[in-house]
Protein backbone atom coordinates (compact mmCIF):
# COMPACT_ATOMS: atom_id res chain seq x y z
CA UNK A 1 0.00 0.00 0.00
CA UNK A 2 1.32 3.44 -0.91
CA UNK A 3 2.15 5.55 2.15
CA UNK A 4 0.70 9.03 1.98
CA UNK A 5 -0.70 11.70 4.24
CA UNK A 6 -4.20 13.11 4.01
CA UNK A 7 -3.71 16.81 3.25
CA UNK A 8 -7.39 17.59 2.69
CA UNK A 9 -9.09 16.42 5.86
CA UNK A 10 -6.36 17.67 8.20
CA UNK A 11 -6.20 14.23 9.80
CA UNK A 12 -2.99 12.20 9.83
CA UNK A 13 -2.74 9.59 7.10
CA UNK A 14 -1.63 6.00 7.37
CA UNK A 15 2.05 6.77 6.91
CA UNK A 16 4.76 9.39 6.69
CA UNK A 17 7.29 10.32 4.03
CA UNK A 18 10.48 8.45 4.84
CA UNK A 19 13.35 10.43 3.29
CA UNK A 20 12.80 13.96 4.70
CA UNK A 21 11.85 12.59 8.13
CA UNK A 22 14.94 10.36 8.10
CA UNK A 23 17.09 13.44 7.54
CA UNK A 24 15.28 15.22 10.38
CA UNK A 25 15.89 12.21 12.64
CA UNK A 26 19.60 12.34 11.78
CA UNK A 27 19.69 16.01 12.80
CA UNK A 28 17.87 15.13 16.04
CA UNK A 29 20.32 12.29 16.76
CA UNK A 30 23.28 14.64 16.16
CA UNK A 31 21.91 17.08 18.74
CA UNK A 32 21.37 14.26 21.23
CA UNK A 33 24.88 12.92 20.54
CA UNK A 34 26.28 16.41 21.22
CA UNK A 35 24.71 16.39 24.70
CA UNK A 36 26.14 12.94 25.48
CA UNK A 37 29.58 14.00 24.19
CA UNK A 38 29.56 17.12 26.40
CA UNK A 39 28.62 15.04 29.45
CA UNK A 40 31.68 12.88 28.74
CA UNK A 41 33.94 15.90 28.28
CA UNK A 42 34.35 15.51 24.50
CA UNK A 43 33.50 19.10 23.58
CA UNK A 44 35.05 19.19 20.12
CA UNK A 45 32.94 16.19 19.12
CA UNK A 46 29.89 17.90 20.61
CA UNK A 47 30.54 21.01 18.51
CA UNK A 48 31.00 19.01 15.30
CA UNK A 49 27.83 17.01 16.03
CA UNK A 50 25.73 20.18 16.20
CA UNK A 51 27.30 21.45 12.97
CA UNK A 52 26.34 18.13 11.36
CA UNK A 53 22.81 18.64 12.69
CA UNK A 54 22.79 21.99 10.86
CA UNK A 55 23.65 20.30 7.59
CA UNK A 56 20.85 17.73 7.86
CA UNK A 57 18.41 20.38 9.08
CA UNK A 58 19.11 22.34 5.90
CA UNK A 59 18.72 19.25 3.75
CA UNK A 60 15.40 17.89 5.03
CA UNK A 61 13.32 20.87 3.93
CA UNK A 62 15.01 21.14 0.55
CA UNK A 63 14.63 17.41 -0.10
CA UNK A 64 10.96 17.57 0.89
CA UNK A 65 10.36 20.42 -1.59
CA UNK A 66 12.34 18.77 -4.39
CA UNK A 67 10.56 15.41 -3.97
CA UNK A 68 7.15 17.00 -3.26
CA UNK A 69 6.96 15.22 0.12
CA UNK A 70 6.16 18.23 2.30
CA UNK A 71 3.69 17.62 5.10
CA UNK A 72 2.40 19.17 8.29
CA UNK A 73 3.80 16.23 10.25
CA UNK A 74 7.26 16.84 8.76
CA UNK A 75 7.13 20.54 9.62
CA UNK A 76 6.16 19.85 13.24
CA UNK A 77 8.78 17.11 13.59
CA UNK A 78 11.45 19.40 12.15
CA UNK A 79 10.54 22.13 14.65
CA UNK A 80 10.80 19.73 17.60
CA UNK A 81 14.14 18.41 16.33
CA UNK A 82 15.41 21.99 15.99
CA UNK A 83 14.49 22.67 19.61
CA UNK A 84 16.66 19.77 20.76
CA UNK A 85 19.58 20.27 18.37
CA UNK A 86 19.75 24.09 18.34
CA UNK A 87 17.95 25.10 21.53
CA UNK A 88 18.70 22.56 24.23
CA UNK A 89 21.96 20.94 23.05
CA UNK A 90 24.06 24.14 22.60
CA UNK A 91 23.04 25.52 25.99
CA UNK A 92 23.85 22.25 27.78
CA UNK A 93 27.17 21.88 25.95
CA UNK A 94 28.10 25.47 26.88
CA UNK A 95 26.99 24.88 30.47
CA UNK A 96 29.10 21.74 30.80
CA UNK A 97 32.10 23.44 29.21
CA UNK A 98 32.14 26.86 30.87
CA UNK A 99 29.00 28.14 32.59
CA UNK A 100 29.11 25.49 35.32
CA UNK A 101 32.62 26.74 36.13
CA UNK A 102 31.29 30.15 37.15
CA UNK A 103 30.52 28.78 40.60
CA UNK A 104 34.26 29.18 41.27
CA UNK A 105 33.62 32.94 41.49
CA UNK A 106 30.91 32.44 44.09
CA UNK A 107 27.48 30.89 44.57
CA UNK A 108 25.70 33.81 42.90
CA UNK A 109 27.84 33.48 39.78
CA UNK A 110 27.07 29.76 39.67
CA UNK A 111 23.37 30.59 39.49
CA UNK A 112 24.01 33.17 36.78
CA UNK A 113 25.63 30.40 34.73
CA UNK A 114 22.63 28.10 34.63
CA UNK A 115 20.21 31.02 34.29
CA UNK A 116 22.12 32.13 31.17
CA UNK A 117 21.91 28.59 29.76
CA UNK A 118 18.17 28.55 30.41
CA UNK A 119 17.78 32.01 28.85
CA UNK A 120 19.35 30.74 25.64
CA UNK A 121 17.06 27.68 25.58
CA UNK A 122 13.96 29.79 26.26
CA UNK A 123 14.93 32.28 23.52
CA UNK A 124 15.39 29.40 21.06
CA UNK A 125 11.92 28.08 21.92
CA UNK A 126 10.38 31.54 21.49
CA UNK A 127 12.25 32.03 18.21
CA UNK A 128 10.96 28.73 16.81
CA UNK A 129 7.40 29.43 17.98
CA UNK A 130 7.45 32.88 16.33
CA UNK A 131 8.86 31.39 13.13
CA UNK A 132 6.13 28.70 13.01
CA UNK A 133 3.40 31.31 13.43
CA UNK A 134 4.89 33.53 10.71
CA UNK A 135 5.27 30.75 8.10
CA UNK A 136 3.53 31.80 4.88
CA UNK A 137 3.18 35.42 6.04
CA UNK A 138 6.72 36.79 6.40
CA UNK A 139 9.19 37.62 3.60
CA UNK A 140 11.01 34.35 2.89
CA UNK A 141 14.19 36.20 1.95
CA UNK A 142 14.70 37.32 5.55
CA UNK A 143 14.41 35.87 9.04
CA UNK A 144 13.10 37.92 11.94
CA UNK A 145 15.80 37.43 14.55
CA UNK A 146 18.90 35.24 14.33
CA UNK A 147 17.98 31.71 13.21
CA UNK A 148 18.50 29.08 15.92
CA UNK A 149 20.96 26.97 13.82
CA UNK A 150 23.20 30.04 13.34
CA UNK A 151 23.00 30.88 17.05
CA UNK A 152 23.87 27.27 17.92
CA UNK A 153 26.83 27.42 15.52
CA UNK A 154 28.25 30.50 17.27
CA UNK A 155 27.90 28.78 20.65
CA UNK A 156 29.60 25.52 19.76
CA UNK A 157 32.26 26.93 17.40
CA UNK A 158 33.27 29.32 20.20
CA UNK A 159 33.80 26.22 22.35
CA UNK A 160 35.66 24.50 19.50
CA UNK A 161 38.01 27.48 19.05
CA UNK A 162 38.66 27.70 22.78
CA UNK A 163 39.39 24.00 22.96
CA UNK A 164 41.59 24.22 19.85
CA UNK A 165 43.65 27.05 21.41
CA UNK A 166 44.10 25.09 24.63
CA UNK A 167 41.78 27.22 26.79
CA UNK A 168 39.38 25.51 29.16
CA UNK A 169 35.88 26.64 29.91
CA UNK A 170 36.98 27.92 33.32
CA UNK A 171 39.34 30.43 31.70
CA UNK A 172 36.70 31.66 29.24
CA UNK A 173 33.62 31.42 31.47
CA UNK A 174 32.87 35.17 31.49
CA UNK A 175 33.19 35.39 27.71
CA UNK A 176 31.07 32.25 27.38
CA UNK A 177 28.39 33.94 29.50
CA UNK A 178 28.38 36.96 27.18
CA UNK A 179 28.22 34.78 24.05
CA UNK A 180 25.31 32.76 25.49
CA UNK A 181 23.24 35.78 26.51
CA UNK A 182 23.90 37.81 23.33
CA UNK A 183 23.14 34.97 20.90
CA UNK A 184 20.00 34.13 22.87
CA UNK A 185 18.73 37.70 22.73
CA UNK A 186 19.57 38.02 19.02
CA UNK A 187 17.25 35.08 18.34
CA UNK A 188 14.26 36.95 19.76
CA UNK A 189 15.28 40.35 18.35
CA UNK A 190 13.49 42.07 15.48
CA UNK A 191 16.65 42.33 13.38
CA UNK A 192 16.31 41.08 9.80
CA UNK A 193 18.72 38.36 8.67
CA UNK A 194 19.14 37.17 5.09
CA UNK A 195 17.76 33.62 4.92
CA UNK A 196 19.70 32.33 1.85
CA UNK A 197 16.54 30.42 0.89
CA UNK A 198 16.71 31.68 -2.67
CA UNK A 199 20.14 30.11 -3.17
CA UNK A 200 20.09 26.91 -5.18
CA UNK A 201 16.93 28.01 -6.97
CA UNK A 202 16.55 28.31 -10.72
CA UNK A 203 17.74 31.92 -10.61
CA UNK A 204 21.14 32.63 -12.13
CA UNK A 205 23.92 34.05 -9.92
CA UNK A 206 27.02 36.02 -10.96
CA UNK A 207 30.12 33.97 -11.80
CA UNK A 208 31.89 35.82 -8.98
CA UNK A 209 29.59 34.03 -6.51
CA UNK A 210 31.12 30.71 -7.56
CA UNK A 211 34.61 32.09 -6.93
CA UNK A 212 33.54 33.20 -3.45
CA UNK A 213 32.15 29.73 -2.76
CA UNK A 214 35.44 28.11 -3.76
CA UNK A 215 37.37 30.56 -1.56
CA UNK A 216 35.05 29.73 1.32
CA UNK A 217 35.85 26.01 1.10
CA UNK A 218 39.60 26.67 0.72
CA UNK A 219 39.76 28.97 3.77
CA UNK A 220 37.64 26.56 5.81
CA UNK A 221 40.10 23.71 5.21
CA UNK A 222 43.02 25.87 6.45
CA UNK A 223 41.62 26.48 9.94
CA UNK A 224 38.00 25.28 10.23
CA UNK A 225 37.04 26.47 13.75
CA UNK A 226 38.44 30.01 13.53
CA UNK A 227 37.20 30.70 10.02
CA UNK A 228 33.73 29.30 10.69
CA UNK A 229 33.45 31.35 13.90
CA UNK A 230 34.39 34.49 11.95
CA UNK A 231 31.75 33.75 9.30
CA UNK A 232 28.94 33.14 11.80
CA UNK A 233 29.87 36.14 13.96
CA UNK A 234 29.78 38.37 10.87
CA UNK A 235 26.39 36.90 10.00
CA UNK A 236 25.14 37.61 13.55
CA UNK A 237 26.33 41.21 13.19
CA UNK A 238 24.66 41.55 9.80
CA UNK A 239 21.23 41.84 11.44
CA UNK A 240 22.04 44.97 13.47
CA UNK A 241 24.04 46.20 10.46
CA UNK A 242 21.05 45.92 8.11
CA UNK A 243 18.84 47.65 10.68
CA UNK A 244 21.33 50.52 11.08
CA UNK A 245 21.67 50.88 7.30
CA UNK A 246 17.89 51.08 6.86
CA UNK A 247 17.59 53.73 9.58
CA UNK A 248 20.33 55.86 8.04
CA UNK A 249 18.75 55.56 4.58
CA UNK A 250 15.34 56.52 6.01
CA UNK A 251 16.82 59.59 7.75
CA UNK A 252 18.48 60.68 4.51
CA UNK A 253 15.20 60.34 2.61
CA UNK A 254 13.37 62.40 5.23
CA UNK A 255 15.99 65.16 5.01
CA UNK A 256 15.90 65.18 1.20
Amino acid sequence: MKQTENHHSGQPGKGIYLLPNLLTTTALFSGFFAIISAMEGRFEQAAIAILIAMVFDGLDGRVARLTNTQSKFGAEYDSLADMVSFGLAPSLVMYEWALSQMSNYGTAFGRIGWVAAFLYTACAALRLARFNVAVGKADKRFFQGLASPAAAAIMVIFIWVGDDLGYGGKQLSIMALIVTVVTGLLMVSNFAYYSFKDLGSSKRVPFFAMILLVMFFVLTTIDPPKFLLLIFVLYALSGPGISLFRKIRKLRKNKA
